[in-house]
């Protein structure tokens, strides 16, 4: 049985909603899926799947990143069952958004880099489930755009700069890159988020999520057809890896 539409997918709908012209996407020729954006043929809503974990995440978005097939964000969405999306704006702030990071269900941390921190803002690497009050859940937050749109948004929100930061060391991201295949450092947003999940002890919900993004970036370079297909490993290596992970971390909490 098929899964229903996310915060991502909604958010999508509202954003095509209000646009006044098409989003001119690569590969705009292709026929998509309306959910995963991937193209019909290589569609891996069938094969989603929601993890048992302790965390939330809020995904803000820059303007236009909701509507890019590329965009890895709706991924945490995809796997993650209590997942926020909402287009960022500069001078008004969805009422929504403020009210979850003051809710007292959540504890927010931003995951960000610690050299942009505001001065006296927490530098946190790790989040014990211990640490965390009674009753309160982590609210894991992710700045979804390019490198420079997140910097941009964290820059001018004031209403992060009290947020203790999750941040991680070089070396972990380099360590990370490197195993990732991923070029210069800048891991996409589903990546950082699986790197946050093993930071507060659900590493293979992280892996999960790894796994997952995998797949999503084979199928993506199949409906883009600018690889040769004696390039790529078989899909079926990347759906049966997640299968594996997925079913490796649900059963850690039974």
């Amino acid at each position: 049985m098929a899964l229903a539409p996310h915060a991502v997918h909604h958010l999508y709908q509202y954003r095509k909603s209000i646009s006044t012209k098409p989003f001119g996407a690569r590969g705009k020729k292709l026929i998509r899926c309306p959910l995963c954006l991937l193209g019909e043929q290589f569609c891996t809503c069938a094969l989603r799947r929601q993890l048992q974990t302790q965390a939330s995440f809020l995904l803000i978005m820059y303007n236009d990143e909701v509507l890019k097939p590329t965009n890895s964000g709706r991924l945490i969405a995809d796997l993650i069952p209590d997942t926020h999306a909402y287009i960022w704006s500069r001078t008004e702030p969805e009422a929504a958004l403020l009210a979850l990071l003051d809710s007292p269900q959540y504890q927010p941390y931003l995951v960000f880099p610690a050299q942009y921190a505001e001065q006296g803002q927490t530098i946190l690497n790790q989040v014990p489930m211990s640490t965390l009050a009674e009753g309160k859940r982590p609210l894991l937050i992710m700045l979804d755009g390019s490198w420079r749109e997140a910097i941009k948004m964290f820059r001018k929100s004031p209403y992060l700069h009290s947020l203790p930061l999750l941040s991680f060391d070089p070396d972990t991201l380099a360590t990370y890159a490197l195993r990732k295949g991923s070029h210069d450092f800048q891991l996409g947003t589903a990546e950082v988020a699986s790197l946050a999940l093993g930071a507060i002890g659900e590493a293979a919900n992280g892996k999960a999520l790894s796994t997952w993004f995998d797949l999503f970036v084979e199928s993506s370079l199949l409906g883009r057809n600018r690889r040769c297909r004696e390039d790529l490993l078989p899909i079926t290596d990347f759906t049966d890896a997640f299968e594996l992970a997925f079913e490796q971390a649900n059963n850690g909490k039974r």
